[in-house]
């Protein structure tokens, strides 16, 4: 069988293509395969550590950077879960006495949660801790790789959240 030099062109273009979408795909099934081994770990850890949850603390997370408090609905927005969800861990705070509701001003069904006193002191207390373990796990990374692997992370965030037009 004879090819022409464009469909030859064609031909090698599509293997090309075709390797770098293979090579996309193995770079997301390792980002997925380490994403879970990480989570895993600081769920484990955080469980042994604390007798806590990973969603918890990313709740307290969420209020310690809004220091002012947060709408559920916001929280919600920001921790990408259902409002169902965070109501359940938000009940649990205030039980324990690390975050309170108050009411929203001319709407009865809102209400604003922000940390209190003893929990931004018990967030900064785990917060330090986390990090380390973080830090553990991320060893084998040096400063120019982190910076590098934030940047290649960053790239795909930002180019999939911009509107693709088909």
């Amino acid at each position: 069988m004879n090819m022409n030099k464009s469909e030859a062109l064609s031909e090698r273009a599509g293997n090309e293509t075709s390797d770098l979408s293979k090579a996309r795909l193995r770079a997301w099934l390792q980002i997925l395969k380490v994403s879970r081994k990480i989570e895993g770990e600081l769920r484990e850890k955080m469980r042994l550590e604390f007798g806590s949850t990973l969603p918890r603390f990313d709740v307290l997370a969420a209020l310690y950077r809004e220091r002012d408090g947060m709408r559920m609905s916001e929280l919600s927005k920001s921790l990408m879960v259902s409002n169902g969800n965070v109501t359940g861990i938000v009940d649990r705070l205030v039980a324990e006495g690390l975050v309170v509701r108050m009411p929203v001003e001319n709407d009865r069904r809102a209400s604003i949660v922000r940390l209190t006193k003893a929990g931004e002191k018990d967030f900064a207390e785990r917060a330090l801790v986390h990090e380390g373990w973080v830090s553990d796990l991320f060893s084998d990374l040096s400063s120019g790789d982190a910076d590098a692997l934030i940047r290649i992370l960053r790239n795909i965030s930002h180019h999939n959240e911009a509107p693709h037009h088909d």
